[in-house]
């Protein structure tokens, strides 16, 4: 696990509740790794492309892993993952896409635009930490990040 241990999380999450739980569930779990939020499609792709407040690469250093809502305001998250994966600077970090959505055209889609894992938002607030839970295991303890440049 050479690479894993330290890279940031870009988390995509409109809904300040949802930012604090998985924030919480992720401490909870043991991830050290730093998060960073942006809170609508707009300004995720503003950080991943380096745009207005996020010019500085100490501030908006590349995601190991980009955890994604899909419903988003402005541009959503569908629109976000097809605008990552289409970029040969950006198509390499793994997406996850974390929403209540359960629809399989939604499922159907982002897998085709190039997602590497769609997990549905349990309800309840304990099914959710478990969520988060098995996801830093999986992504942070298990997998093989690349190496992310500046």
């Amino acid at each position: 696990m050479p690479n894993t241990p330290n890279q940031p999380i870009l988390l995509v999450e409109d809904s300040p509740e949802d930012f604090e739980t998985t924030e919480r569930a992720f401490r909870k779990s043991g991830l050290r790794n730093p998060i960073f939020r942006c809170s609508d499609g707009d300004d995720a792709l503003d950080y991943l492309h380096r745009r207005g407040a996020y010019t500085d690469p100490a501030k908006s250093p590349r995601p190991g892993v980009i955890l994604l809502d899909l419903n988003l305001p402005g541009t959503d998250g569908r629109e976000v993952l097809s605008e990552i994966k289409a970029d040969p600077a950006l198509k390499q970090i793994p997406v996850v896409v974390l929403t209540t959505s359960r629809d399989e055209r939604d499922v159907d889609a982002c897998y085709k635009a190039g997602a590497s894992s769609y997990i549905q938002k349990p309800v309840d607030l304990d099914g959710f930490i478990k969520a988060i839970e098995r996801l830093n295991g999986y992504w942070f303890e298990v997998v093989i990040l690349p190496k992310v440049g500046n």
